[in-house]
């Protein structure tokens, strides 16, 4: 992605949060084609730099419709926060993760800078590569993505790792810097 589709998306990001201010859908009058190639999506609302929604989808979906449904759910339904205000809106800063294809890993392969994905029975949960800024230990990582999934344990767990490609906006509606590169 270049900074001109990445701008492109965070307006379609913050236009679907306005729309709900305003009991309204957003969809784009046209959509340039290179943001409907399927990927999976993330995407953070953080407030001086903390954290304040995080919703996405791994399964790949055309970019546009999952940032547009992604930015709405983070906003308003992720169940650790209450949904954003209009007050908060105007302080919120939108981070785009473009997640490129999970793969099965093994726990010793995981390596810090992965995303993971651990999954056991009916049970998972997915840190993106950003969480290890604020759990940089492997050991301590793990646990909290096994508590996020629910496991008791995490013997017979299945790993995926990923990459992502993170762009975030240096102040609300401003410019926008690549924060982390896809990882191979």
């Amino acid at each position: 992605m270049n900074k001109e589709q990445v701008k492109t998306l965070l307006k379609y990001a913050r236009s679907s949060i306005e729309a709900r201010f305003e009991n309204k859908d957003f969809e784009p009058k046209e959509v340039p084609k290179e943001l409907t190639i399927k990927r999976g999506v993330f995407v953070t609302l953080t407030i001086n730099k903390t954290l304040r929604g995080c919703i996405g989808r791994v399964n790949p979906t055309p970019l546009w419709k999952g940032v547009i449904k992604a930015a709405r759910s983070s906003a308003f339904s992720d169940p650790r926060f209450t949904p954003l205000s209009k007050e908060e809106y105007k302080q919120t800063n939108i981070e785009i993760s473009i997640l490129s294809k999970p793969y099965k890993t093994t726990l010793k392969q995981i390596k810090k800078g992965d995303g993971v994905i651990i999954s056991k029975s009916h049970n998972n949960a997915l840190f993106l590569p950003q969480v290890w800024e604020q759990l940089p230990d492997k050991k301590e990582f793990i646990q909290q993505l096994s508590l996020k999934a629910g496991l008791e344990s995490i013997e017979e767990a299945k790993f995926e790792k990923f990459g992502v490609e993170a762009w975030k906006e240096l102040s609300p509606n401003g410019d926008v810097t690549l924060t982390k590169p896809v990882n191979p």
